[in-house]
């Protein structure tokens, strides 16, 4: 008899495994046609004089800064003076930088917050949501001289006298009030854009398992889509910070051109706040060679103090960015 010898199993197909691209296999800017290369030329060019550009106003400042700035004038008010060593130092348009920046991104924050949740969120009814979606970008283009005149028509009405001057039923409409108010709106696109950014990188899978163990769509709103978009909402508030302080015009328009305060009655620090003040960019504004006080020292100085309060909000958005790269992003 002939015996029957088991054939063995036939093996799996061997699938060759991937192929990393060699480096010959991509494409070089060597063989590229001649207006192609002209462009990337044109590009490296661009970008690097705009470096330079940035480089030399820094360095610039920091120079001149460094030669004139002295400690005494951040805490020496301005005074009248024949020269620039007998007119004080901008103590108070330093502090009045403090109160319009803070002031104002307390009311962008919160409200830039809420809107970025409600049209990410719920983005009902859809017609508001994109007439919304529309307003926001169209404040984030109006530049600044018109809402200070919108600003002054709005705090100059006898109902929001008790928010400025008022000298014989006539409303003045300048203040911190009016100028933070104000620069908030210059502040609240960004705030906005930045937010809704964050949340949007959610997944939506993250919603569906709070949902699951019973937690409404405002708790899941509070305590998960919230704190996990805090980078993004710290981000859009330094930015929005940096649009703040550096605003001119409507310092200029609807907190006056005062080089000092200007308290109404009243008890502190209200009385501060319904006057008239300065800041740092209505001081080097006024303290320039063709501005009023014609005192380019301290306005070498006072730029190069507001520079470094640009510089830091900078630095402040880096590090955010670097935290939250660490901690990791969303994965769908």
């Amino acid at each position: 008899m002939e015996s029957s010898v088991a054939t063995p199993p036939p093996s799996p197909p061997q699938v060759p495994a991937p192929r990393k691209p060699s480096k010959d296999a991509v494409e070089g800017s060597a063989t590229w046609r001649l207006s192609d290369r002209i462009g990337l030329a044109i590009c490296w060019a661009l970008g690097l004089l705009f470096c330079a550009i940035a480089v030399a106003i820094v360095v610039y400042l920091f120079l001149q800064g460094i030669k004139y700035l002295k400690p005494s004038m951040l805490v020496t008010p301005a005074t009248a003076g024949f020269g620039e060593s007998e007119s004080g130092g901008f103590a108070d348009a330093f502090i009045g930088t403090l109160i319009v920046a803070t002031m104002g991104i307390a009311i962008a924050l919160p409200a830039g917050v809420g809107v970025a949740v409600w049209l990410v969120e719920y983005g009902r009814p859809a017609g508001l949501a994109r007439i919304t979606e529309s307003t926001i970008e169209a404040i984030a283009g109006i530049p600044s001289i018109v809402l200070a005149l919108f600003g002054t028509v709005i705090f100059s009405s006898t109902a929001l006298g008790f928010l400025s001057r008022t000298s014989e039923g006539v409303v003045f409409g300048r203040s911190f009030f009016a100028a933070s108010a104000m620069l908030s709106i210059v502040a609240l696109p960004l705030v906005v854009a930045s937010t809704r950014e964050g949340l949007s990188a959610i997944p939506q899978h993250v919603r569906e398992a709070s949902y699951a163990v019973g937690k409404t769509k405002i708790a899941t709103t509070r305590r998960i889509l919230l704190p996990a978009a805090r980078p993004q909402v710290a981000t859009g508030a330094m930015l929005g910070l940096g649009r703040i302080i550096g605003d001119t015009a409507i310092i200029v328009v609807l907190l006056g051109a005062t080089q000092n305060f200007a308290p109404v009655g009243g008890a502190f620090p209200l009385n501060y706040l319904r006057g008239a003040g300065t800041t740092l960019t209505n001081f080097v504004y006024e303290a320039s060679p063709t501005g009023n006080l014609n005192q380019p020292q301290k306005a070498y100085a006072a730029a190069f103090v507001l520079l470094l309060m640009v510089l830091a909000l900078n630095a402040a958005v880096d590090v955010v960015h670097r935290r939250a790269r660490k901690v990791g992003t969303w994965s769908s």
